[in-house]
């Protein structure tokens, strides 16, 4: 039967390590499997880590800079509160992540993610009402989310 798993090159050769640090940050991810492929025995050509993100199942790749990792793809991180906001954001940017627009940021290893809080999806609903739309406006305009200002773009504050 056929399967879908995202599959990501890692090219700063650090998959297995940004596979291990998912394992502890991010709830529901494990380490599954780390190989080498090899041209000969002595000359390792690529480590290839099969892991879970969330309960998403993954492959990464590190093979060098031919390739790199960008905004196109991203990882939708879905929070409850300003904590897990907060919490997240902090892991995410840390030791050389990057905090970005609109609840994005990249991580160490240049993987992107959106933390998004239920919270801004619940108050942006189908963004058919001026409240809804005050909402979108506020977003548009934080890096990390801030679930108070998003309440009170809502409420018309």
């Amino acid at each position: 039967m056929a399967s879908v798993r995202t599959h990501l090159w890692f090219g700063n050769d650090k998959a297995v390590e940004a596979a291990h640090f998912y394992a502890e940050h991010i709830p529901d991810s494990s380490v599954t499997r780390v190989t080498t492929a090899r041209t000969d025995p002595d000359n390792p050509v690529a480590e290839v880590v099969e892991f879970t993100v969330g309960g998403h199942e993954v492959i990464g790749l590190s093979a060098g800079p031919d390739l790199q990792l960008d905004e196109a793809f991203s990882f939708y991180l879905r929070v409850d509160g300003q904590d897990e906001v907060d919490h997240y954001w902090a892991t995410l940017t840390a030791d050389g992540g990057e905090p970005g627009a609109c609840g994005w940021c990249k991580d160490k290893y240049g993987v992107s993610w959106q933390v998004i809080p239920r919270e801004l999806e619940e108050l942006s609903g189908d963004y058919s009402t001026a409240a809804n739309q005050r909402v979108c406006q506020a977003m548009l305009k934080m890096g990390k989310i801030d679930v108070g200002a998003l309440q009170a773009a809502y409420d018309g504050d």
